[in-house]
């Protein structure tokens, strides 16, 4: 089992999406772009986190990377907290904030050991694409119910084991995959490799975690299938690859809904 020290490290040397501008990091322009980019690619995410919907509420954040949906969530109104192991991370979330000009309280913060930093309680419990990055998810969402409202949510995004993205993954590296699937998608999971740990979960799997750690699943959905080419991509240009440039819109939609790369589950206090 890989240690939190170990991803935290990972995402020092590199925090998420810190390539997607070319201006110089942490300026306003590189903020700007690479918010752009998330959600052009990603456009589920905002309207999945209803940032204007938390105007006045106390809102959690796990897993904040460089701050993006934290600054989104106080620009509407929301008293944000948002936490992440990664210093490296953080540094770059303050920047953001100073930029956005919004006030977001940022703590250094193991997900499994939250209560220790921080106090609850909070309405809603935000977290996209954070808690299958710890080595024990199931000790992240603990903590997480501890410090959520009675009447709070939370809204949190989990890569999908049933997806095109698996898939691609375990046909493209069969002999890894063969001695361990779950090895293999955590190397092959983000734009860099070699992430220490990644989980993913079927509906049922997901369902059944949320349940063990205290919350009741009121919503849960797929969405999302990254459709362009990687090179291209990394030059900032979005050509999609040729399979699905050929196939019609409505079919893509569907498969998105049905074996995309995130599984959206919306939750409350059990």
């Amino acid at each position: 089992m890989r240690t939190i020290t170990e991803v935290a490290a990972w995402w020092n040397a590199k925090p998420c999406n810190v390539d997607h501008s070319s201006a110089p990091v942490g300026s306003r322009r590189f903020f700007d772009e690479v918010e752009a980019r998330k959600y052009r690619v990603e456009p589920h995410l905002p309207a999945f986190a209803d940032f204007a919907g938390w105007d006045g509420q106390r809102v959690l954040e796990i897993g904040t990377g460089m701050g993006g949906e934290a600054v989104n969530f106080a620009h509407a109104g929301a008293h944000v907290t948002a936490v992440d192991v990664s210093p490296t991370s953080l540094a770059l979330a303050r920047q953001r904030a100073e930029a956005g000009d919004v006030q977001v309280d940022f703590v250094e913060a193991d997900a499994e050991r939250l209560t220790e930093w921080v106090d609850g309680p909070f309405d809603l419990v935000w977290s996209f694409g954070a808690v299958h990055h710890t080595p024990h998810p199931e000790r992240a969402l603990a903590e997480a119910r501890r410090l959520v409202a009675p009447d709070g949510e939370l809204r949190l995004m989990v890569y999908h084991r049933a997806s095109t993205k698996v898939a691609a993954l375990v046909l493209r590296h069969p002999t890894v995959a063969w001695r361990g699937m779950d090895r293999a998608v955590a190397v092959q999971s983000e734009a860099q490799t070699g992430c220490p740990v990644t989980w993913t979960y079927t509906r049922r799997q997901a369902r059944r975690l949320l349940e063990q750690t205290s919350w009741a699943v009121t919503e849960m959905r797929v969405a999302h299938i990254f459709p362009y080419a990687v090179g291209p991509y990394r030059q900032h240009r979005y050509v999609r690859r040729w399979y699905w440039r050929l196939m019609p819109r409505k079919v893509f939609a569907w498969l998105e809904c049905h074996v995309g790369w995130h599984l959206l589950i919306t939750a409350r206090p059990a």
